[in-house]
């Protein structure tokens, strides 16, 4: 099977070290091609060409363009010198939730790894997160996650899901991972009430036969809602990794459980869009 080619996009802050810490830690069970980008964040009218080359519009001054590009090429090259010459690093210029998404599926990338402060309150319905706005949009899967994981063994992986939905969904990287890695996978389906719950198991059971997937657990929570029973289901199930999908219709008029679960989760989190 083929690498699992992984984007980290990085401000250079801690965050964006967490990230490679995970990433580097699947690298020692799975073949991993490693790339970081830094978007200097800049307007349309500001672009820079394969040689590195800026130009502007006249409104923003192009000396001052170039020297955040030396800066940030600096920076770039300082983390070849910290993790390895394994690692490729790229500069894009623009608006940076759009340059991350355009890039990662642009050069056909299997996830983008983002390390979040998380986001609550007021702050979380304004503005929320970067990695929160780039699952929202990006048809390339979002792997995040808020501290130091370099301790984690993938062994058991939630998958949530509504398992009545017919369609037939993307998996492609969750099939990779399970490949690599062999871990247990459970699902989890979050409801109101337990009524039908046979009917749920039995879509399940559909479900893991449809994607070949073996070794599986199937689980039903009664909450009030997905972010309240996934939290509660990892307080008592220690899982490694949760995989959630998303419809990328989260905003100020719209509540998306896997936002929220960006926002206010501790385990590392894979989003996915949703068919």
């Amino acid at each position: 099977m083929e690498k699992l080619k992984v984007l980290i996009p990085t401000d250079f802050s801690v965050q964006a070290e967490y990230a490679y810490i995970l990433v580097n830690n699947f690298a020692q069970k799975a073949p991993v091609d490693i790339h970081f980008v830094h978007v200097m964040n800049f307007p349309d009218t500001v672009t820079m060409d394969t040689n590195g080359d800026i130009n502007t519009c006249g409104d923003i001054d192009r000396k001052y363009v170039e020297t955040q590009r030396d800066i940030a090429f600096r920076k770039l090259h300082q983390l070849k010198t910290l993790y390895g010459e394994h690692i490729q690093t790229h500069l894009v210029v623009g608006k940076t939730n759009e340059a991350i998404i355009q890039f990662a599926e642009k050069q056909h990338f299997d996830l983008i790894a983002m390390g979040t402060k998380g986001a609550w309150g007021l702050k979380e319905k304004l503005s929320g997160t970067e990695t929160q706005h780039v699952a929202r949009k990006s048809n390339v899967p979002v792997l995040s996650l808020m501290c130091d994981r370099s301790t984690l063994e993938l062994k058991h992986l939630l998958l949530v899901h509504d398992f009545s939905d017919k369609n037939n969904q993307e998996l492609g990287l969750m099939k990779k991972i399970i490949h690599f890695f062999q871990p247990k996978v459970h699902f989890l389906q979050v409801v109101k009430s337990t009524e039908g719950k046979s009917s749920i198991e039995s879509n399940m059971q559909a479900f893991a036969e449809r994607h070949a997937m073996e070794n599986v657990e199937f689980h039903l929570v009664q909450d009030s809602d997905v972010e309240s029973g996934v939290i509660h289901f990892n307080q008592m199930n220690n899982m490694d990794i949760v995989c959630i999908g998303t419809h990328g219709k989260g905003g100020f008029f719209h509540s998306s459980a896997t936002e929220k679960l960006i926002n206010h989760m501790y385990k590392p989190i894979i989003s996915f869009h949703l068919k």
